[in-house]
């Protein structure tokens, strides 16, 4: 075939030399030979116009079945799978091989491209600095951790902003709760020394759950309130549309996967206390915001200043001590001494930890217990006082005293 050996460059490349010079010398710029040039003289077009178009080298195994009944499937469930197509059409058709997979999937592809739902569009976004901060809670279960001896049920707080990547995690005993956001809110906001100008957050169903209308109306003014102490203005992404929260729902991972391979490295899960852990915790978001340095020192200048105090962090109520020398909040039966029994108290209740108060006095509370006293019992982490549960019951107990068991114990709900 002439010109078989020239490809389309070439061929521009010669006819480009050619308004001015002879075939010969034309097709040596070109490099190719004479002989090639003179027959391009007598059919000028391109190598790639000359080629012949492909023609289908079996018959088409989807051609009786494909408008007739493969489309009327994919315009009535347009989410189904093509394998699934496939399958469906192995029942109806059992002469039909399953070698024609790839096929099939290459026909729907271009039939959705042409004819299918028009698919959801999302613009990348672009963060100006010094402007959104963003907080969500992440499960850490799988990472199997201990502390004292028993497995550590918490989740990480964590906070980033979104421009420059500062980063901030704090461990959460309990579940999400407006306590946890709070404070390690707070915490994130200190260790950064500034503010962004909006701070955003998922819809807080998990702290919301439970609650009755009053409750939630108070939490969410509660929550507008700490905002407004840091200048911030609160956003919530839309429940089940992760993606609004893409500059941390990623990170997330990163996170969780640089402390497993902390934890790997270190060759122990095991931790001797709470501190340990979280100190733990914190040299590795340290080491992550040390990389993003740089970054985070430019936005700096873009963030608000810190008011001059903290808000509170916890949440306070009153209760009353019953004779049966305790007292139940949230569905936990706390026992304390029993000459306390007619006393009202006032309860500061942390994310880890209970504070009372008779009056303007503190009670003496203790740090949580290091370890289970009996295979039957198992130490639980969320409050700071002396925590027991019966592994074969639903019985909870929390003593005011060192004891690290506690016969006390009531059934609870």
């Amino acid at each position: 075939m002439p010109g078989r050996h020239v490809n389309d460059h070439q061929m521009r490349l010669y006819m480009k030399h050619r308004l001015k010079e002879a075939p010969p010398e034309a097709a040596a710029r070109a490099g190719f030979s004479v002989a090639t040039a003179y027959r391009i003289e007598e059919d000028p077009r391109l190598p790639s116009q000359k080629k012949a178009p492909r023609e289908r080298r079996r018959a088409d195994p989807l051609a009786g079945i494909f408008d007739a009944e493969i489309v009327p499937l994919l315009t009535s469930a347009p989410g189904i799978r093509p394998v699934a197509v496939l399958e469906e059409m192995l029942r109806r058709h059992p002469q039909l091989s399953r070698d024609v997979r790839r096929t099939l999937e290459r026909r729907i592809r271009v039939w959705r491209a042409l004819h299918g739902e028009e698919r959801e569009v999302m613009f990348r976004q672009v963060h100006q600095p010094g402007r959104l901060g963003l907080s969500d809670f992440t499960e850490m279960q799988a990472l199997g951790v201990t502390v004292a001896g028993a497995a550590l049920d918490h989740r990480l707080y964590h906070f980033r902003l979104a421009c420059s990547g500062f980063e901030h995690a704090h461990v959460i005993l309990g579940g999400e709760s407006y306590v946890a956001l709070a404070e390690g809110l707070q915490n994130a906001l200190w260790a950064l020394g500034a503010a962004p100008l909006e701070h955003r957050s998922d819809s807080l169903s998990a702290a919301f759950r439970n609650l009755d209308r009053d409750a939630r109306d108070d939490l969410t003014t509660r929550y507008e309130a700490l905002c407004a102490h840091y200048g911030m203005q609160p956003t919530r992404n839309n429940r089940g549309i992760a993606h609004e929260n893409g500059a941390i729902e990623s990170p997330h991972g990163h996170l969780k996967s640089a402390i497993r391979d902390a934890l790997l490295l270190r060759g122990s899960v095991e931790f001797i206390d709470l501190a340990a852990y979280r100190g733990f915790i914190d040299e590795i978001v340290s080491r992550i915001n040390a990389r993003n340095g740089k970054r985070i020192k430019a936005e700096v200048p873009f963030l608000q200043l810190l008011p001059n105090t903290r808000t509170s962090d916890y949440e306070e109520t009153r209760v009353y001590i019953t004779s049966t020398g305790g007292f139940v909040l949230r569905k936990v039966f706390y026992s304390v001494p029993s000459r306390l029994i007619g006393h009202r108290l006032r309860v500061r209740l942390y994310d880890d930890r209970l504070e009372l108060f008779l009056g303007g006095t503190a009670l003496r509370r203790c740090g949580v217990a290091a370890q289970a006293p009996a295979a039957s019992m198992a130490t639980s982490l969320t409050t700071g006082m002396s925590f027991t549960r019966c592994a074969a019951s639903r019985w909870r107990c929390s003593t005011l005293c060192t004891a690290t068991s506690c016969s006390r114990a009531r059934p609870i709900g």
